[in-house]
């Protein structure tokens, strides 16, 4: 009997596309698999993996930006482990955006900052960690007069290329790793207050008795760890070329390490 796809949900975020075609193209080569890639925001993800409709997620951001999914649904889930670490979240401007003038998110509560910023702060899909994050860091520091515009990771990098083109000032929420970061000269603003956490790590997520039906390709899903800086190295190639592309490069150059993810053997 044939055996059923293996169902990966996703979010259009650089990373988890570039992690989530990496594993799918290696389950299908090496292990001969279907693979079905199910793109939706992270809340049902998160829903999915609990009701078993969703097989596997690459992209559970631990322990602050996705801590509300996993206190809900945490339990009916099975974490798989690292992918990456070092991860990290923040508010981010374009370096010709003078740090005397605006080094931390402290600094755009200034009349003439939050003038120049035209009270907004780019952001990204609604449901996302790092929305309530942001929600809560206007809050936190007192930024009246600013509004969060939430839309899609997409919407935030092309709202982010056109003030870069135009030399003008812009908040984003971001996030590391990120091709942007290759793309164009950003820093990240300082956050005294703590309130979008300190450094994250992400993990691979499965459905309740996933590994016990597919323990080969959940083996494979633990052992697969890439070092963030390779990571963000990928994703700005695929944004060059494309994810399809990437993912053959980094395939054809880090052979043995995906020899080691397949078999468990050095």
């Amino acid at each position: 009997m044939a055996q059923e796809p293996i169902k990966i949900g996703w979010t259009a975020w650089s990373d988890a596309e570039f992690v989530t075609k990496l594993a799918a193209r290696v389950i299908e080569d090496r292990f001969g698999r279907e693979v079905e890639l199910m793109q939706t925001d992270i809340a049902p993800q998160y829903q999915g993996l609990s009701t078993g409709s969703i097989d596997v997620m690459l992209m559970s951001w631990q322990p602050d930006t996705h801590a509300d999914y996993v206190e809900r649904v945490g339990a009916k889930t099975v974490n798989l482990g690292l992918l990456y670490t070092h991860a990290r979240l923040g508010w981010a401007v374009p370096n010709y955006v003078p740090e005397s003038e605006v080094k931390s998110i402290a600094d755009l509560a200034k009349p003439e900052v939050r003038e120049r910023l035209d009270g907004t702060i780019t952001g990204i899909d609604p449901g996302a960690g790092l929305t309530r994050l942001s929600r809560e860091a206007i809050d936190a520091y007192g930024l009246d007069g600013y509004e969060l515009q939430v839309s899609s990771g997409a919407g935030m990098t092309a709202a982010l290329q056109r003030a870069v083109r135009r030399d003008e000032w812009i908040v984003v929420t971001g996030w590391s790793p990120h091709w942007k970061f290759g793309a164009y000269d950003l820093r990240y603003l300082e956050d005294p207050e703590g309130v979008l956490g300190s450094f994250e790590r992400v993990h691979a997520v499965a459905r309740m008795g996933f590994y016990q039906e597919n323990v080969e390709v959940a083996s494979f899903l633990s052992r697969m760890q890439i070092p963030i800086d390779d990571l963000q190295a990928a994703m700005y190639e695929a944004q060059e070329t494309s994810y399809e592309q990437a993912v053959s490069d980094y395939i054809a150059a880090n052979a043995a390490r995906i020899d080691y993810w397949v078999t468990g053997e050095l």
